[in-house]
């Protein structure tokens, strides 16, 4: 019995989280380009003191981030670009903790190292452990 878990339940582990980080940031960054900015202070009080410019583009780069996430490796077409999503995803996470960290927000900085870390995780099986190869 071996220990190391084999190259398709590494497969599936980066699909799997590829596919829930990828909904995850698709549904927050749809939420802060769309929703009013009265509702995004309901639901994201740190809204009310941040330019509303910047609260949109952070949400047009996770919508973006998270179609990267997911549509190069499916279409196979540019896999290489899901595994810079995953780190430009991850960057935006870092400057979301420390964005929350200068505030004293420091129950929010938990689920940002959360997310980093699954971006991280994607970001290196796509990279060295089980790459999508692009169609030829």
């Amino acid at each position: 019995m071996t220990t190391k878990p084999n190259k398709k339940t590494i497969h599936f582990a980066l699909w799997l989280a590829q596919i829930l980080l990828a909904a995850m940031f698709i549904m927050a960054g749809a939420m802060k380009l769309f929703q009013s900015v009265e509702a995004l202070t309901t639901a994201l009080p740190w809204v009310s003191s941040t330019p509303i410019n910047l609260v949109r583009f952070i949400g047009l780069s996770e919508l973006l981030g998270g179609l990267g996430l997911v549509l190069p490796s499916l279409l196979r077409i540019k896999p290489v670009l899901s595994i810079w999503a995953a780190y430009g995803l991850s960057t935006v996470m870092v400057l979301a903790a420390l964005f929350h960290g200068s505030r004293g927000e420091f129950s929010a900085i938990g689920v940002n190292l959360v997310l980093i870390a699954i971006a991280l995780f994607i970001a290196w099986g796509r990279g060295n452990k089980a790459p999508i190869l692009a169609k030829s």
